[in-house]
């Protein structure tokens, strides 16, 4: 009896492995996938993208990308996700130095190939809701960010704590979203900290 048992959980244990290399497979196939449909992103934003070549380009057959997509909506979507990550909240110990190392972070950030996708984004979604909910998302990780710390500096005194961080913030983000989308002038630390300075002695009348 024992030696069936111990045959029967030895074959439980061979079975195992197939489902791992098959999970091991579809993760690579989505990382593929995902990958793909972000660099046609960067290189022709949203209207660049389509099934056929997202499949032609990954390697990975249609069938399989619309397993894990039903539309290429849903794939679009996914993919644009990866732009919504929350900055990092920096510490260092003083406001003006809080905000410089933000708005040098976010210049930088505006320059990598991302970027390029935000205005098809943003005109995409004045017609499409779901577009319109993740632009507002990408957004508000971002101002979300800055206002948390405008709120540091205040709950130290830096600031007075009647200051709107949402306006401060704004006076900061503002400047460099024209300048990398409208004026396409250079975008730097040194005109991240020229904006900052600006905002200060604003927020200082």
């Amino acid at each position: 009896m024992r030696e069936r048992c111990r045959g029967f959980i030895s074959v439980k244990k061979k079975r195992v492995q197939p489902g791992g290399l098959t999970d091991e497979r579809v993760k690579k196939s989505r990382k593929a996938v995902l990958a793909t449909t972000y660099q046609l992103l960067t290189e022709s934003g949203l209207s660049g993208v389509s099934v056929d070549e997202v499949s032609r380009r990954s390697g990975v057959a249609k069938t399989t990308i619309y397993r894990h997509w039903p539309s290429r909506e849903s794939l679009l979507m996914d993919a644009c996700s990866q732009m919504s990550a929350r900055p990092q909240v920096p510490d260092t110990g003083s406001l003006r130095g809080d905000l410089e190392s933000f708005a040098s972070a976010v210049a930088e950030r505006l320059t990598q190939p991302w970027s390029t996708v935000m205005p098809s984004v943003i005109d995409a979604a004045e017609r499409d809701k779901s577009l319109a909910k993740l632009q507002a998302e990408i957004h508000g990780q971002m101002r979300g960010a800055l206002v948390e710390v405008i709120e540091q500096a205040q709950k130290r005194g830096e600031i007075p704590r009647d200051q709107d961080p949402r306006e401060m913030a704004a006076s900061i983000l503002g400047p460099l979203l024209y300048r990398r989308f409208f004026s396409r002038e250079p975008l730097d630390s040194a005109f991240a900290r020229r904006v900052v300075e600006r905002a200060l002695r604003k927020a200082a009348d």
